[in-house]
């Protein structure tokens, strides 16, 4: 068994002050694969510390040594890529096709859009011709908290990380306990690129420890939390004492419009959507409108499709979806779907208990319920689970009504040809983002919801902007050559 019971702390693998071992639970199997240790309050401490005191010379590094740091990450990701894939198919359960396919991959992908965005980048520059003398100033903030789910671990680190590093600032990342390997070997690649001791560290622990102590800690200027509603409303409060910045990407609960002349792939699509990843995406189409003429056909199809989704280990490879992550996760999923039972929805696919032929992991049968109607638990609150409700509507401004009546708003999807109907229910609809007939959005492009789903902004210009802070200057000696 993996142990990794160390903390990487000021550029070197540290013993944590009061050990604590806690097992990662390989969900395919309801075995320990790993033994981690969770941190304290000291632990967090520690880090700080390092953090605090590497950042002015980090601050001070010119913009062209951050990026050559990262680029060299990059090169460490290329060496152990598939052992990345294989802790995170281990750890939460991503079939290892998946793991290695979009899950690691992630890294690439974002640190590639960072650099893009990154060297386009002014860090001086004039406020306009009106005002010959004013500069805009863009500066690091300081030392941020990192705080990370286990749903899509490397994508949610990349897309924190790596920004924070190439702004300038110094970082304290404490990863989901359900899934810290790969954020072990994303240390261990930063340490492997050159990255100076202090301005990146990482502490496993939990959100009662760890992530409480770097909410509140009075050197940590901002923190950057990925996770559930409720994890962020308490990091919220945490924060407000010290005045920090806090950026929250949190749950959501997508409508994916269906319109009677959607493509003939807008229905399989809107579904595999959905069971992907088990369901554990805060992206998820999890409510499917349709338009009343076409209802009876999309729920038939609805079924099939969810009916022909295998469940699998996430060991073995194929395109099979994998187990969910815990023993709660799944106990919540079932309570969940015999809600949806009680409450009075139409069940066409799946259901409660495993999938058949198994008696261990935590495998979820994938399930649809039709006739669901709005105000129904299923309907209002985020299963996190490979769980789809179809729920129908009479035209265009009832879809958009049904759509918006939701405390979330991370993304929504519709399905139409009509050019002219789908840019207006893009800006009717109140999310986030908006992704239309299965295009999805261009690399850059930022990742973040409205209301209860948080209002971070992640990824390309977007990403790098929360962590800089901007400075107005006047008086600035335009006439200067070198500024």
């Amino acid at each position: 068994m993996i142990e990794k019971r160390e903390f990487y702390i000021n550029g070197r693998w540290t013993a944590p002050i009061a050990p604590r071992d806690c097992p990662v639970i390989d969900p395919s199997t309801e075995e320990p694969c790993a033994v981690i240790t969770l941190g304290s309050a000291a632990d967090a401490d520690a880090a700080v510390a390092a953090a605090k005191a590497a950042f002015p010379a980090w601050a001070a590094t010119p913009p062209a040594e951050r990026r050559a740091v990262v680029v060299r990450i990059l090169e460490q990701y290329e060496k152990r890529k598939d052992e990345l894939a294989e802790a995170i198919s281990c750890e939460m359960g991503a079939p290892i096709d998946m793991a290695k396919g979009s899950q690691a991959p992630c890294l690439p992908w974002h640190l590639n859009n960072f650099l893009k965005a990154f060297d386009e980048i002014e860090w001086v520059k004039p406020l306009g011709p009106h005002a010959p003398n004013d500069r805009i100033s863009l500066e690091p903030i300081g030392v941020v908290g990192l705080i990370t789910p286990w749903n899509w671990p490397m994508n949610q680190i990349a897309l924190k990380a790596i920004p924070a590093l190439l702004a300038g600032c110094t970082c304290v990342l404490k990863p989901s306990e359900e899934s810290p390997l790969n954020a072990m070997i994303f240390a261990e690649f930063c340490h492997d690129a050159g990255v100076p001791p202090g301005v990146f560290n990482l502490v496993n622990g939990d959100g009662m420890g760890v992530g409480a102590r770097l909410s509140e800690h009075p050197d940590v200027e901002m923190i950057s939390f990925t996770g559930s509603t409720r994890a962020g409303k308490a990091i919220s409060k945490a924060a407000a004492e010290t005045l920090k910045r806090v950026t929250l990407e949190l749950g959501g609960k997508g409508a994916n419009v269906i319109f009677a002349d959607a493509d003939e792939k807008a229905v399989k699509r809107g579904v595999i959507h959905m069971m992907q990843n088990s369901g554990q995406s805060c992206n998820a189409p999890s409510r499917m409108l349709v338009e009343r003429s076409v209802y009876d056909r999309v729920v038939d199809e609805a079924a099939e499709v969810a009916k022909s989704v295998t469940v699998g280990p996430a060991s073995e490879p194929g395109r099979h979806i994998g187990p969910v992550v815990n023993k709660r996760q799944w106990e919540q999923i079932q309570g969940y779907i015999q809600k949806g039972i009680d409450e009075g929805a139409r069940l066409v696919a799946g259901g409660l208990g495993l999938p058949e032929g198994m008696n261990k992991g935590y495998y979820v049968r994938p399930t649809v319920f039709a006739d669901v109607k709005p105000g129904m638990t299923i309907e209002r609150e985020e299963i996190f689970g490979p769980v789809l409700s179809i729920i129908p509507f009479e035209d265009e401004a009832d879809a958009v009504r049904i759509a918006n009546d939701t405390p979330y708003g991370l993304t929504n999807y519709v399905q139409t040809q009509d050019g002219a109907k789908r840019n207006r229910m893009a800006l009717a609809l109140k999310s986030g983002m908006v992704e239309m007939n299965g295009q999805s959005r261009g690399a850059g492009s930022p990742f973040g919801g409205v209301k209860a789903s948080g209002r971070a902004r992640e990824g390309g210009h977007w990403g790098l902007e929360e962590f800089l802070e901007v400075k107005a200057i006047s008086g600035w000696a335009s006439d200067i050559a070198a500024e």
